[in-house]
């Protein structure tokens, strides 16, 4: 493959008329932010959920577990549906699944329908790539890689946006409120696809390979259950383990189902390509790092006083934290399309990898009041932005315009595991430095997860720097 798309025989297909186009752009940055926003509900409303509803705090951290999952499953089968004729129908499909599941989240019922509403929920997070091929196929060149990389930033800053109004509607009026701003934006998003969202161009088919999906649907729920569960590993190493190995073996007889397949589900192949890899491998160590330092700050901020650190902040108060990080990812996203004609997007990635590594930095050095939390949150938010906002632009160089939707849910399932990973790690190591008989971590512990994360952007940096010296993008 070479620096520019290949295989790309479909005609492109162009709204109607010019307000059509307008409309276009908006519609699809609103489901994008919606289905990020709704899948992110669960943080706020764990501890809400298990007091309400009479359950562990374990099984309700499955309420931000289950959607995880869910989504990083139906990702690559929406990827590859949205390759094919079909799209408009899997889009709007897709968004009647996640409406459906937020009122389950919403009426009275037990735990259990809760958890089914939240798996529901998550199947609307392979929507972004779809948004993101109907972009390419319906906007002009140029505005269409400005709108793919705003929408590759508008699913990582929605967590911003969903979590402070999740947690202030549960102080108000319970967990059961908090979900019903899931139903209401969800609606919402499935009337403005149906308006707005055009069909697929003419002479597109894609197969759905069932048999790849379900190998691929048990090794990925396997890889991020193992990530997430971190008493697995402690309690019973030797179950963790197998585990892993079968999850090894599922992803390798995964690939030969694939290389030997007519109509694979994702194109091993083109995934190979070193352009494609290595914003892969980048996506999943930062993917890491972005998210340890986001879960460090949130819970360095929750912390009680009495610990020795901490603010002891109430949910609602702690979201707040999280504007700067959404605020100054949409700037830096903004940004990123303004300099993109005269830095390669590689180079964009390993600036951004830079900006992360600096905010864990600044970490490290000093937290000792909550105008740094905010001005760190601010850093992540600028780092990542500016990260998610190139990413799709190292891709799609080397990619047919058909394939936009498949290959860019690779890259959101990569991004998936790689932050569950982080949420893991940063848990692993807070959890290694908590005494015995001791409720919090020693304040030690949080710098040790920041060196870590340090050294896991300056390998984002590095592999991003490999990239460029290759000449992509």
């Amino acid at each position: 493959m070479t620096g520019q798309p290949v295989g790309d025989v479909a005609a492109r297909a162009v709204p109607g008329t010019r307000s059509e186009a307008r409309l276009l752009v908006p519609a699809l940055m609103f489901v994008a932010l919606v289905v990020a926003t709704v899948a992110s509900l669960g943080t706020p409303l764990i501890t809400s959920v298990a007091t309400s509803l009479h359950v562990p705090l374990g099984s309700a951290q499955w309420t931000l577990t289950v959607p995880l999952l869910s989504g990083a499953v139906a990702t690559p089968v929406l990827g590859r549906l949205g390759a094919g004729p079909h799209r408009r129908a899997a889009i709007l499909a897709t968004l009647a699944v996640v409406v459906a599941g937020s009122a389950l989240t919403v009426l009275p019922l037990p735990f259990g329908w809760l958890l089914a509403g939240r798996a529901a929920q998550g199947i609307g997070l392979g929507l972004t790539a779809l948004m993101m091929g109907v972009a390419r196929d319906h906007l002009p060149e140029e505005r269409s890689a400005a709108v793919i990389a705003l929408l590759s930033v508008v699913s990582i800053i929605g967590a911003g946006i969903g979590y402070p109004l999740a947690a202030l509607l549960a102080e108000v009026g319970g967990v059961r409120a908090a979900y019903g701003l899931g139903l209401v934006v969800t609606a919402a998003a499935l009337l403005t696809a149906w308006r707005s969202v055009p069909d697929a161009p003419e002479g597109r088919s894609a197969q759905l390979d069932v048999p790849g999906a379900v190998v691929l649907a048990a090794a990925l729920l396997l890889v991020l259950f193992l990530a997430g569960d971190r008493d697995l590993w402690g309690r019973h190493l030797a179950v963790a383990a197998g585990l892993a190995v079968v999850a090894v073996v599922l992803l390798c007889g995964w690939t030969i189902i694939e290389l030997r397949s007519a109509a694979p589900l994702v194109d091993v192949r083109a995934v190979r390509h070193p352009a494609v890899a290595g914003a892969n491998l980048a996506m999943f160590v930062g993917g890491i790092g972005m998210y340890l330092l986001l879960t460090l700050i949130t819970r360095y901020a929750q912390a009680a006083p009495v610990a020795g650190y901490g603010f002891g902040l109430t949910t609602f108060v702690a979201g707040l934290v999280l504007v700067p990080f959404s605020v100054l990812g949409f700037v830096a996203g903004k940004l990123t399309q303004k300099v993109r004609t005269r830095i390669a997007d590689p180079l964009l990635l390993a600036g951004g990898a830079v900006v992360v590594g600096v905010g864990f930095a600044l970490f490290a050095a000093d937290r000792s009041n909550l105008t740094e939390l905010f001005a760190v949150m601010g850093v992540l938010g600028f780092g990542v932005g500016g990260f998610s906002a190139a990413m799709p632009g190292v891709i799609l160089a080397v990619t047919p315009r058909s394939e936009t939707s498949s290959a860019m849910s690779v890259n959101y399932v990569v991004r998936s595991v790689g932050y569950s990973l982080g949420s893991a790690v940063g848990g692993l190591i807070l959890a290694t430095g908590t005494g015995p008989g001791h409720l919090f971590p020693d304040d030690r512990a949080y710098t040790t997860a920041a060196l870590v994360g340090i050294g896991a952007m300056a390998i984002t940096t590095l592999t991003s720097l490999g990239l460029a010296r290759r000449g992509t993008g």
